[in-house]
């Protein structure tokens, strides 16, 4: 029979993970097996930074989470040695940065699965959506887009205000003989 305070502390995990996917946009989850620990300070850093939760998992509670919040389909991939990133904010980044370590550490650190906004991903999907710019680099885009018209009226309206307002000289009409 399971001691009572061991099945507590499970459940509390358990409530735990479940809050931690409800309130993700989205999420990663991967085989870690034979990363150092110098490869993995330096993953983490770069998640904290992008304001990425994560932790290694035991499949068998995560597997309970991912079924209350109604991500079932991860059961397949919960094997292994198993760790978990998920993002509240941009949803890009938990697999960016994970991408990004799993080209660099070939074969030592692969992604498993994983999620956005409650609905499961392909590998495809992940890798596809990895290859985006952040969200910082895309709002600074369209920014740019938005202000380019805003730009070249003031460049044109600057010219006028140069030249005191006159109009631009009109092409003299002959003079009547």
């Amino acid at each position: 029979m399971p001691n009572a305070k061991v099945l507590s502390e499970k459940q509390a995990i358990v409530a735990a993970l479940t809050e931690q996917l409800q309130n993700a946009a989205s999420g990663v989850l991967v085989d870690y097996k034979g990363i150092t620990v110098a490869e993995d300070t330096a993953l983490r850093v770069e998640l904290r930074q992008n304001d990425v939760q994560y932790g290694v998992v035991k499949n068998t509670l995560v597997r309970f989470a991912m079924n209350n919040v109604g991500l079932n389909e991860l059961d397949d991939v919960l094997n292994g040695t198993t760790s978990l990133a998920t993002s509240a904010g941009d949803p890009i980044a938990p697999m960016r940065v994970v991408n990004k370590y799993a080209k660099q550490l070939n074969g030592k650190f692969t992604i498993k699965g994983g999620f956005m906004d409650g609905k499961v991903l392909s590998l495809e999907e992940i890798n596809a959506l990895a290859e985006l710019p952040s969200k910082e680099v895309l709002q600074a885009q369209a920014l740019g887009m938005m202000l380019a018209p805003i730009t070249s009226l003031a460049i044109v309206l600057k010219a006028i205000a140069e030249k005191n307002g006159e109009p631009a000289p009109a092409e003299e009409a002959p003079a009547a003989e």
